[in-house]
């Protein structure tokens, strides 16, 4: 009888650390993911051109543009700079321009 006792103490702490295991497993498994996924994000982060600081997306007159977080710099894709200088939109260069005397 103890040593059916026995088995069975033995099979439940068996499954006690099979159990721990499992979790230890896939906390490291959650950790590695979330590292993967700042590394990714991290890697996918445009590079300022000039001082090679991180450039942020930052909307202006509806129109995203990047700016560097170290130097100030503002850097324009494709197209940005027709759209902010609209005058029938009224966009905001079109108005720095109209404050000059134009």
């Amino acid at each position: 009888m103890s040593n059916a006792m026995d088995e069975r103490g033995k099979a439940l702490e068996d499954e006690y650390f099979r159990r721990k295991e499992r979790e230890a497993i896939e906390k490291l498994r959650a950790k590695m993911s979330a590292e993967e996924q700042a590394k990714v994000a991290a890697a996918s982060a445009l590079q300022c051109p000039k001082c090679d600081g991180t450039l942020e997306g930052v909307v202006v007159e509806k129109v995203e543009i990047d700016v560097c977080n170290t130097c100030g710099g503002v850097w324009l894709d494709a197209g940005e700079l027709e759209q902010l200088s609209k005058r029938e939109t009224g966009g905001f260069l079109s108005r720095l321009w109209g404050s000059s005397g134009e």
